[in-house]
């Protein structure tokens, strides 16, 4: 998909019409039509759109890009809009170029080409160690994100990490995979809608197989790299018919090729999409807090007593017990709406005669992790324990022990979890 500096962007000879590589427009006719404010850069990109596209390095000229408008196939175009692998100046990449493209109908495909895969040649890598990888895509999204908005592409646009071609492994896969569900759970609660763009034969095969497997978030968009000739959105034996289906697949069946449209030349890779946000909701934050004395949601022995003696308590009253060399958990019980990345927050009013190493219980996606809090400090506010994967479903997600070599009431009063 990437091209070096030789092969981008070059312009030649038209009628009333210059341009050459690196060089200023000699004559530039008139945009097709004037957008009427940055507002119509708010629509979400490329929204729902079927048929041709294309990608290169550099995003053209206005007048490359009125003259491919007025004469090409394509109603779409692939733009880098962040990413430290991004090895293209972007000089005509403002927003008024994206609210002009907008305005005259072009569809924009924005994508994010950073972290590459640990088993791959290309650089920045992503971490090998899952975890830290499924943090490097929460901080890609964010900065993809953050350059989105500043270019006025909007909330429930999709955009596309951009992972080149890479010799999958297992371990390769879960990096891979890991990263990738840090980038759209995050993308999720900017607004944004997830896609990735890879080659059928590594990412591609990795994101399918994987489709149903809850560990990883499942992506938005998938973006077919098979330089088969065909346009359309088949993956062949890259990815199954069944996997994103619904209008949510893009295919770049040509690459590097030169074409020229109303005497404009550019070096592109061809592609052709049928995508959809009608379907896809733009994601929005996810939040829920759950008290002692919420219904059906909060259970505890009879050992667990009741309190409203603090006023730093959450709601009408809380739970207090006794330390004690055995199990004794007192559960909130959630129900997480996907797998994925959550912050977990606890309210406990503060006192001096409080349990100074409170135990915490955590559910996660791959078994029970403690947290200790001092619950004689920093009470009666939310108080975060950390960032936690969980399971998609409805059940105890949070407890607090009795089993605590701490001295004090060990006390039970609200917990909050936020969607990452």
């Amino acid at each position: 998909m990437r091209r070096p500096t030789a092969w981008l962007l070059s312009l030649t000879t038209a009628v009333g019409l210059t341009i050459a590589h690196g060089s200023a427009v000699a004559a530039e006719p008139a945009a097709i039509a004037q957008p009427q404010s940055m507002a119509a850069a708010a629509a979400p990109q490329p929204g729902t759109y079927v048929g041709k596209g294309f990608d290169t390095c550099t995003a053209p000229s206005q007048a490359a890009m009125d003259a491919w408008r007025r004469s090409s196939p394509y109603g779409a175009v692939g733009i880098y809009i962040s990413g430290a692998s991004r090895t293209c100046a972007q000089p005509n990449l403002t927003p008024t170029w994206v609210s002009r493209q907008i305005a005259n109908g072009w569809r924009l495909i924005p994508i994010e080409l950073g972290y590459q895969a640990p088993c791959g040649s290309r650089a920045p890598k992503m971490s090998a160690d899952p975890t830290t990888a499924r943090s490097q895509g929460r901080t890609a999204a964010d900065s993809a994100a953050n350059a989105a908005q500043a270019l006025g592409i909007g909330a429930g646009s999709t955009i596309y990490n951009d992972i080149e071609h890479y010799p999958t492994t297992a371990a390769c896969r879960a990096a891979v995979l890991s990263f990738l569900s840090g980038w759209v759970d995050r993308l999720h609660v900017r607004g944004y809608l997830a896609g990735v763009y890879s080659s059928g034969s590594s990412g591609i095969r990795d994101v399918c197989l994987e489709y149903n497997n809850t560990s990883y978030t499942r992506l938005d968009q998938i973006w077919i790299a098979w330089w088969n000739g065909v346009a359309d959105t088949d993956a062949g034996d890259y990815c199954s018919d069944a996997y994103y289906a619904n209008h949510q697949r893009l295919h770049q069946y040509a690459g590097d090729v030169t074409e020229t449209w109303g005497g404009v030349t550019i070096k592109i890779d061809r592609n052709y999409l049928d995508v959809s946000t009608t379907q896809q909701p733009p994601p929005q934050q996810w939040t829920t807090t759950v008290d002692n004395t919420t219904s059906g949601r909060f259970t505890a022995s009879t050992a667990w007593g009741t309190s409203s003696y603090s006023s730093a308590r959450f709601g009408t009253d809380y739970r207090f017990a006794d330390p004690t060399s055995a199990s004794d958990v007192a559960w909130y019980k959630a129900n997480i709406p996907e797998t994925g990345t959550y912050e977990i927050s606890v309210w406990y009013p503060a006192d001096a005669g409080y349990n100074n190493q409170t135990p915490y219980i955590v559910a996660t996606a791959s078994g029970n992790q403690s947290v200790t809090v001092n619950q004689r400090l920093n009470g009666g506010r939310w108080v975060s324990i950390g960032v936690f994967t969980l399971s998609a479903g409805d059940g105890n997600k949070v407890g607090v022990s009795r089993w605590t070599a701490g001295t004090g009431y060990v006390v039970a009063d609200a917990v909050r979890i936020t969607r990452t």
